[in-house]
């Protein structure tokens, strides 16, 4: 029978009955983490977006993405303009607990300038290695 590891307190999210984080988040010095945006059934990164702690709250707690606007130094919660809502399917902290991945159902653009995702034609050039590249010059396992 397969066993999988216990996660630790910081790797479940969660709100406790007092409304605070059960959890305990790495913020940058503005006191924000970032959030990665996917849809839930395609895994298409939509977007990224800012966090403080009561985002995270009201994103947990209400099923609809709020964001920390750092230019306006206010809340939003994506689609309360647009119509173009997030409901939230499912949250998770990275190893560090220094960001967010949540994933959404999106209806509509995700992007403010119309387009499905914020990275939609903004490729970049970037020279890129080959799938499952082997030889001498291949990282190796366990080594960065």
């Amino acid at each position: 029978m397969p066993t999988s590891e216990p996660q630790s307190p910081a790797a479940r999210l969660s709100v406790d009955t007092d409304g605070h984080l059960t959890f305990e988040l790495k913020k940058d010095a503005a006191g924000l983490v970032a959030a990665v945006i996917q849809q839930f059934d395609t895994n298409e990164v939509l977007m990224l977006g800012w966090m403080d702690e009561e985002a995270v709250r009201r994103t947990l707690t209400t099923g609809r993405v709020t964001f920390y606007s750092r230019s306006r130094q206010s809340y939003w919660r994506k689609g309360d303009t647009s119509g173009h809502v997030q409901w939230v399917k499912s949250a998770a902290l990275d190893c560090d607990g220094d960001a967010l991945l949540i994933k959404v159902d999106q209806v509509g653009a995700a992007c403010h300038t119309g387009t499905r995702t914020c990275f939609e034609g903004r490729d970049l050039a970037a020279v890129t290695g080959p799938a499952g590249q082997s030889g001498p010059d291949a990282p190796q396992e366990g080594t960065v």
